[in-house]
């Protein structure tokens, strides 16, 4: 989930607001049946999509009138799902391989994030490229993330041993104020935090190193899959639009986003240049064969062993493909 720390300037362009405008449309006319959609986090372009397929009428044109309920530090998107208060709630798998096996009855029905966000970001003066460079690197983390960490380190063969782990909070200046030589993040806050502030770094994908772990994932129960399944086809189906129409302008995606929440502290530079290092992470070369948010039987094995370096034990049918089968027409 995307933490808060990055800088934000509150600006909003008038050119951006217009673009925003854009991507609005009149409410429709007829009755709708109201769902509710948990998202991950405090509002955000993370889920531009989403805002998206709200704001165009997307989800309205499948009968659907989608709430959008923000998560937070204290708010778990697990729990209102599971209680039937949300239809879908995003998530990442190994949250809900965690739920599953407390016995959460949870399958993972759309995956946004085809190459998992954690980054490895350090200075250019110091930087490290590849698995190999963290030994002898003191690394700025959460304690929290040691298993993420060490799952890296044991698919690449370096010993963690070797790293020191610095526990930090959350923020860029740690790695700025050189009391560290790297930051375990997500790829889309701290190095955008620090390209704000005018400086570069480094970013070494974990997920290029055999890290997978699905993330920005879409949850639902079994009950709703077998009984609520033409919401559940009509809410996925308006979201794949929506990401669709996200990766076309990326730009006028962060406009909508800082226009919708003017009081969210959002500041459209920051926006902009989440949304566009978003794309590559949710689009592929799978998701142009198949369909916004596939996955396939390597995909879930690749994560299926990678949330065993976790200590999660789960098994491929945690991932259920067939609103996504149904809303691609496959």
């Amino acid at each position: 989930m995307t933490k808060i720390g990055l800088t934000r300037r509150h600006l909003l362009a008038l050119g951006g607001a217009g673009a925003a405008a854009g991507l609005m449309r009149p409410a429709p006319l007829f009755a709708q049946t109201p769902v509710t959609l948990q998202l991950s986090w405090l509002h955000s372009v993370q889920f531009a999509g989403s805002y998206i397929a709200q704001e165009q009428g997307l989800w309205a044109d499948e009968g659907l009138e989608v709430a959008l309920t923000p998560g937070g530090p204290n708010a778990p998107v697990e729990p209102p799902v599971v209680a039937g208060q949300a239809l879908v709630g995003i998530s990442a798998a190994d949250y809900t391989a965690a739920a599953v096996e407390n016995g959460a009855p949870f399958k993972i029905i759309l995956v946004a994030m085809q190459k998992n966000p954690f980054t490895i970001a350090s200075l250019p003066g110091n930087p490290v490229r590849e698995p190999a460079d963290l030994v002898g690197k003191r690394i700025g983390m959460a304690l929290a993330n040691t298993p993420v960490l060490q799952a890296l380190c044991t698919l690449n063969g370096v010993p963690i041993e070797e790293i020191e782990i610095v526990p930090t909070q959350y923020s860029a200046a740690p790695l700025l104020a050189g009391e560290v030589d790297c930051l375990l993040c997500w790829l889309t806050d701290l190095p955008v935090a620090m390209a704000i502030q005018g400086v570069d770094s480094v970013t070494m994908l974990m997920a290029d190193y055999g890290y997978a772990v699905h993330s920005q994932t879409y949850i639902a129960t079994e009950d709703s899959l077998a009984n609520r399944r033409n919401e559940l086809v009509g809410l996925i189906r308006g979201e794949v639009e929506g990401w669709n129409a996200y990766r076309q302008d990326t730009d006028a995606a962060a406009a909508l986003t800082v226009a919708k929440f003017p009081d969210a502290g959002l500041d459209i530079e920051t926006q902009r240049l989440q949304a566009e290092l978003q794309v590559p992470l949710m689009f592929s070369d799978l998701t142009e064969q198949h369909g916004f948010g596939w996955w396939t039987d390597e995909t879930v094995e690749a994560n299926v062993e990678t949330l065993a370096l976790l200590g999660r034990q789960v098994t491929p049918d945690l991932w259920d493909r067939s609103i996504l089968e149904e809303v691609h027409g496959s």
